[in-house]
């Protein structure tokens, strides 16, 4: 009998059962797909910021003569730039197979099914494996919307549009969050005509409202469309191209329309109502240490529900582990944990919006700095958005952090860290800042909501 069974090899599973081993603990991953790391090393993260890294690129080429430089005909090949994604893709993935066999974990290639509390059963012709601690880590699928049927030739979801080897004409993209921004962006930018569709009325609805205005202005200067506060009817389909019908009356016809609107949780086949594991809308329902309703299973990652991101689940994967093994473990901050954007400019967020803020009550306070103050982003030649940054007026607590600008996801560890150690705004005055560095914005901006800013 192993002392744990992990079901999914995504960032959620595999760190998991290196956190396992790690403790000394006898560990065995089951996964049904013929790779492991899920769908964000395989079909999610890992080659969409391959294809986005080679829209930067050919933007970058274009803006050439801004730097002095000057090229003949540039020709992009997006074909090459899908091939050059699925080779990060490969050498990825070969390294999370052999952290297993580093770490000495034993890896099933099987769907696996719970039998009870402590048995799972594989449909690999093996025997059924007998672990004293069980981790659910199955994921998420993307779904569609009423209406919406996905055929996977002129209406597909990010899975398809990663293999996508022709950039379409005319691209609708129903979906203004993370991911539909990210896929705008990189067609855009080789060529094709976007369409934004966003039922909510902005785009990424999720974050501060300053920072979806500037990421508005800035997709207006790319030339991508947007459609939002609008509602999807239906989708037609055909040989030629297809119509996508806007409430309202309004068709938008394509050659290629993508569903960004979010997933699913994987709950089916895997035994949870036999055993007696308790589920939701958003998947399976657990506490702060990621127990299930039945002793001994827990859940973890985007099968439990938002946040649905990769670095959640990891986290998540280690509260687990840590749980399971006994010992003392604090569960996680749904509003700290960081969220990004990769189109350009950059999207990066933790905490509270300013209006998320307000709501709670309290008096509020707000500093920002814009990158065009910035002398690292102007020397770099890209000084779009600012840094955003809402502090408690009576405590000084950060209370959180709103970036766009370039490269702000790379700014994200120390807005994480400020709070979780209890630094409050005022405190970053004896926090030296090389400069010049775009990190430079983030004192900035902490430092002006507290009325104490110098370079703005």
């Amino acid at each position: 009998m192993y002392d744990v069974a992990v079901v999914g090899g995504g960032p959620g599973g595999y760190v998991a059962a290196i956190r396992a081993a790690q403790l000394g603990m006898s560990t065995v991953l089951v996964e049904r797909e013929p790779t492991l790391g899920g769908v964000c090393l395989n079909w999610g993260c890992i080659p969409s910021k391959s294809l986005l890294r080679n829209a930067e690129v050919l933007r970058l080429v274009g803006d050439l003569g801004k730097f002095g430089i000057s090229v003949g005909d540039v020709r992009a090949d997006y074909a090459a730039a899908v091939d050059r994604s699925r080779a990060v893709v490969d050498r990825t993935t070969k390294g999370v197979a052999y952290l297993m066999r580093k770490n000495g974990i034993d890896v099933r290639r099987a769907r696996a099914t719970l039998l009870s509390e402590q048995v799972l059963h594989c449909d690999d012709g093996g025997d059924d494996i007998r672990a004293q601690q069980i981790i659910l880590a199955t994921g998420a699928r993307a779904r569609s919307i009423p209406g919406v049927e996905i055929d996977k030739r002129r209406v597909i979801t990010s899975r398809e549009m990663l293999e996508v080897r022709e950039i379409p004409r005319h691209a609708v993209i129903v979906g203004g969050g993370a991911i539909g921004c990210e896929f705008a962006y990189v067609l855009a930018a080789y060529g094709s005509k976007v369409t934004v569709v966003e039922m909510l009325p902005s785009l990424l609805p999720q974050e501060d409202e300053e920072v979806s205005r500037e990421l508005e202005r800035a997709f207006d200067r790319q030339g991508i469309e947007r459609r939002t506060g609008a509602g999807v009817e239906a989708v037609e389909s055909g040989e030629r191209g297809a119509s996508v019908h806007l409430r309202g009356g309004e068709a938008l016809d394509c050659d290629l329309v993508l569903v960004a609107v979010g997933v699913q949780p994987n709950v089916e086949d895997l035994g949870l109502e036999e055993v007696g594991v308790a589920t939701t809308r958003q998947g399976i329902a657990v506490d702060a240490q990621m127990r299930t309703s039945v002793p001994g299973i827990f859940a973890i990652g985007d099968v439990v529900g938002p946040p649905l991101l990769a670095h959640v689940a990891s986290a998540e994967g280690v509260v687990a582990v840590e749980a399971a093994a006994g010992r003392q473990t604090r569960g996680l901050d749904p509003v700290q944990m960081p969220r990004c954007t990769y189109c350009v400019p950059q999207v990066a967020s933790v905490g509270y919006t300013e209006k998320q803020a307000r709501e709670r009550g309290g008096e509020v306070k707000v500093g920002k700095f814009p990158f065009s103050a910035s002398a690292r982003a102007q020397a770099g030649g890209d000084a779009t958005g600012f840094v955003k940054v809402v502090v408690d007026g009576s405590s000084g607590a950060i209370l959180g952090t709103h970036m766009i600008g370039p490269d702000v996801t790379e700014l994200l560890p120390e807005t994480v860290m400020g709070p979780a150690l209890g630094v409050t705004a005022d405190e970053f005055e004896r926090f030296v800042h090389a400069h010049p560095t775009l990190s430079e914005a983030v004192k900035h901006a902490t430092m002006a909501a507290v009325g104490m800013a110098i370079d703005i």
